[in-house]
Order: structure tokens, then sequence, then C-alpha cells
């Protein structure tokens, strides 16, 4: 009984000790703002120059530097969600205005942009070709949403009022002396693979400013098998509206194949500001031919051991360009012999054929059967470059004479016999003669 009654006791004195905790604690303080706002100003990322008839990306800063400038810290007040301060649901929309400025992007929804922090709005821009030099407005409207006032209601709620703003801002931008070209013709003279060639390139400027001391220049793109040899060509004064042509040298990789391939082109001048400018690059197509080579066409061309023949071998051109002053050169190797191993072809166009006539002589103890000799044909190219074709190989049959030609042979034999023995007759008779 006595243990129950002090159960009883420390219970009741736990619960007087925590009443007494909680009157002896203050209610917690809360923070109400009376007064602020956002204030948005805004300026370009990075440099504020651009030339025509360049897209660039534009990266505008939206900076907030509204302040929160009364609160009121006491007891019962519930916490804000959102300060006066925070500019909410941005957007950002660029405008071009009277500037020489093509806007590529729609608006731009940034979000929340809390007091003294910032954030980027990106747009794609292009500058007019013709824009002339100087400084331009870019109008931009923001609009956002910010806390205007929060009513409190009783202990536990707050009602709070928004309101939509929009601002109109102009953002500065400079233009500056430049010229713009266009590539309006690409003049390519026989550019085949594993040869060289010219390219001739019309340029025109199409910008409102003049490049003093321009000079055009190509560069190889990437691992494009086309590269220059001869680069640049110096234009001069290139005025608004001109038209000037520049001619390059270009060689092409052997193993490239029919088809166009890029090639860069840029122009370097000096402006009206006397600054060295170059135009963005520029890519172009090159075509590129086949390369030149030949081949052997069909022919029989048949010999017999121990004689001399004249062959006749057929080539063709089956590349896409001249070959010029062609000369064909056979390889005589056991058991053929050559003295005449050289033949002159002339100038063999695309699908063209040309006979090349060599004197060989087959061995006696030449072995009856197919044979392929080697061949190359050494031309110059348009650029009157010396080139030498790839191995081509010339089937030569090798077979024993029979029938007429047997019988050739043997007359043969018969008349060089009965030609010997008359000189020997006509020798002694003369000598008999002179003894008497």
């Amino acid at each position: 009984m006595i243990i129950a009654h002090t159960q009883k006791a420390f219970l009741i004195m736990g619960i007087a000790l925590i009443a007494a905790s909680f009157m002896a604690t203050p209610a917690l303080a809360g923070t109400k703002y009376l007064a602020g706002s956002p204030n948005l100003t805004i300026s370009i990322s990075g440099t504020n120059e651009f030339v025509p008839g360049e897209t660039v990306g534009l990266d505008v800063r939206i900076q907030n530097d509204g302040l929160n400038q009364m609160k009121m810290v006491q007891s019962g007040i519930v916490e804000q969600d959102d300060l006066p301060s925070t500019a909410k649901m941005v957007t950002a929309t660029l405008q071009s205005g009277d500037a020489p400025v093509l806007i590529k992007s729609d608006a731009q929804m940034i979000g929340d942009i809390k007091g003294s922090e910032n954030a980027i709005a990106s747009f794609q821009i292009r500058i007019k070709d013709d824009a002339k030099a100087g400084m331009y407005d870019l109008p931009i409207t923001i609009r956002y949403t910010h806390l205007a006032h929060a009513e409190q209601q009783g202990t536990d709620s707050v009602t709070y009022r928004y309101q939509e703003q929009m601002k109109s801002l102009i953002l500065p931008l400079s233009v500056k002396s430049a010229i713009n070209t266009d590539i309006i013709k690409v003049t390519p003279e026989e550019i085949h693979a594993g040869g060289s060639g010219y390219v001739t390139l019309r340029l025109k400027n199409t910008g409102s400013d003049v490049g003093e001391k321009a000079v055009a220049e190509i560069i190889r793109s990437g691992n494009s098998p086309v590269v220059p040899v001869d680069g640049m060509v110096y234009l001069g004064t290139f005025a608004p509206g001109a038209e000037m042509d520049a001619k390059f040298k270009v060689s092409v990789s052997l193993d490239a194949e029919p088809q166009q391939y890029p090639l860069k082109v840029q122009v370097r001048y000096e402006n009206a500001d006397g600054e060295q400018m170059t135009t963005p690059e520029e890519e172009i197509g090159i075509p590129v031919l086949k390369k030149i080579a030949f081949e052997v066409t069909e022919h029989d061309t048949i010999v017999n051991p121990g004689q001399s023949h004249v062959i006749e071998v057929p080539f063709k051109n089956i590349g896409e360009s001249v070959a010029y002053h062609a000369q064909a050169r056979i390889s005589a190797v056991d058991p053929f012999t050559s003295n005449d191993d050289l033949a002159y072809l002339g100038d063999i166009g695309p699908g063209e054929t040309s006979i090349a006539r060599f004197r060989v002589t087959v061995g006696s103890d030449a072995t009856v059967k197919n044979y392929a000799l080697d061949s190359e044909v050494r031309y110059r190219d348009a650029l009157d470059t010396s080139r030498i074709s790839d191995t081509i190989k010339v089937p030569v049959t090798v077979e024993k004479p029979s029938g007429p030609g047997m019988l050739s042979n043997l007359i043969l034999l018969v008349v060089a016999f009965a030609a010997i023995i008359g000189g020997i007759h006509l020798f002694r008779t003369k000598k008999q003669g002179q003894r008497i």
C-alpha cells in the first residue's frame, strides 16, 4: 500500500515538472518582412562587340539588387516561405529593336532570383551581313512575380498576395567595322586523287565596310585529303559589293575516293579602325575526280620460242583526267628480252585507248605457257607534273609454231640455205676467173 502511494506521488511530481518547463519557456519568435521588392538589372556576360555576318551566343546576366528594407521579429509570427525581394518565375524576351540583329531564340525561362543573386539568360543572335559599325540598343523585356504582402491569420496560417511585374530594359551592343564575304562561285580545274590542281574562288564583300590589305586563305578541314599547297592570295582593297577571284593550288592524297571534300575559307584584313580582323571560316566542297589509272584491254598476244616479235599493247585511261605526253615502258624478264621497250602514247583522255608497240625476243628454251610482263605509263598531269602509273600487267602467251607458222619457218630456212649456197658458188666462180 505504501509502495502504491509512493508511485502515485512520483507521477504527480513528473507531470508538474513538465508543466513548469512549458510555462518557463517563452514562445518561439518569427520574422515578418514589412518592406522590400526585387530590383532587376541586366548586362552582357563577356564581350559586347560583334562583327557582321556572325552567329553568336549572347549571354545576358540578370542581377537582382533588391533588398528587404524592414522586418519585424516577434513571438507568434509564422515564418514566410518567400521574401519580398525575390523575383519569382523570371522570363526574359530579347528583341532586335532598330539594331541590325536577328534574334533566333524565344523567351527564356530563368526561374527564381533571390536578392543579391543573378542568373544567365542565353540567346542566339545573328549580326546581319550589311550591318554598319556603331552602337545599338537591344530591348529586353523581363517578366516576374514577387511577394507584395503577407497577412497572418491566427497563429498557424498566412495569406500571400503576389504581384506580376514587367520591366523593359536596354542592352547596349557594339558592331565593329568589318567586311562580310560570300563565296559565289567555286571553279576546280581537274583535281584528281593522287595529283595536284587549281581551284578558283569568286569572293564578294556583302558587308558595308572596306577591308584593306585583304588576304584570302584556304585551310585544310580536319583530315580531308584535299590539302592546300599555295593557300594564300593577296586581294588588296576589298570594297563593299566588290567581287574578286582568288586562285589556289591544292593537292589530293592518292587514296582519295571520287567525291566532294570540305575546304575552309577565310579572309584576313584591316578594318576602318586599323584592327586586324578575320572573317568567320566558311566551308566549301571541292570535287575530286578519280585518279588517273590505266589498264590493258583484252587482246591476244602470241609469240613463239626463239623468235622476235613486235607486240601491240592497248593502254586505256580509266581515270577522269587527261594524261598528257604519255609513254609506256615494258619490263622484259627471262625468257624475254627487248631492246625496244619504250613506246610513245601521246595525250590520252578519259576512256581513250592508245596502242603501244614493243619488240621482244623470246628465248629458244622458253616454256610454252601464259606470261604476264610488267609495264607502266609515265605521263604529265594538268599542272605539267610528271607522274608514273601503278604497275600494269601485260598478258603474253608463248606457243610452239604450228600450221602455216611452221611452213613459213621452213620456207625461210630453205631460202636462207639457198642464199648461203649461192654465195659460196659465186665466191668460187670469181676466184677461178682470177686464176685464168
